[in-house]
């Protein structure tokens, strides 16, 4: 991690650091990820309505979170009912690098974009506590990333991420509404076969 001490680009309050982690990097992060893959194999959920999301999704740490015909909820348990693997020490060292708490992670959601996958416009608000921030790292294709408001009607601006790329929702943005609207397939020669990866670290099981 090379670009720590760097000035992020504000797009609605969230702070983007920009080519934060070099190649190298995102190859040994990408390794770990990997194994955590195949201890949990990703699968794309079923929202409340029905409808099967673009994104595969799997996680590490004490809670990973889930979605089917009853809700959306964080969970001990994996879907095949195993506990989730550990956060590598590796995504770790991220959180401590920029997420600006001395309070470690019990979640990493891991999602996987292929090509034509979102993420509509959302609030990460299933946390028990909603004042610790959110870390978003960035790895593969180049995504549009777009930003609103804490009420869902307010303006919106959009940055790409890109491979390395490490974003952070905190204090007044924490809340605020944001997605994917799509990745540019083919962009980066990280992942064999294209796609994006996004691990989001959070402090998902603790009240404020």
């Amino acid at each position: 991690m090379t670009r720590l001490f760097d000035d992020p680009v504000d797009v609605n309050g969230v702070k983007v650091w920009q080519d934060a982690l070099d190649r190298t990097r995102q190859e040994a992060l990408l390794a770990d990820i990997r194994g955590v893959a195949r201890a949990a194999p990703p699968r794309s959920y079923e929202t409340p309505g029905g409808r099967k999301m673009s994104v595969a999704m799997t996680a590490a740490g004490d809670l990973g979170w889930m979605s089917d015909r009853s809700g959306y909820r964080y969970a001990p348990l994996s879907p095949e009912g195993g506990r989730w693997p550990e956060i590598p020490d590796s995504v770790i060292a991220i959180w401590r690098a920029y997420a600006g708490e001395s309070k470690l992670p019990d979640s990493c959601l891991v999602n996987f974009y292929g090509e034509g996958a979102k993420m509509g416009m959302h609030q990460d608000k299933d946390e028990a506590g909603l004042n610790w921030p959110v870390l978003s790292i960035s790895l593969g294709d180049d995504a549009l990333f777009r930003v609103g408001q804490v009420e869902r009607q307010g303006s919106t601006k959009s940055i790409w991420l890109k491979s390395g790329d490490v974003a952070l929702l905190s204090g007044d943005a924490r809340l605020a509404y944001h997605g994917i609207d799509r990745i540019k397939f083919g962009s980066s020669d990280l992942l064999p076969k294209f796609g994006r990866l996004n691990l989001t670290l959070r402090i998902a099981g603790q009240r404020d």
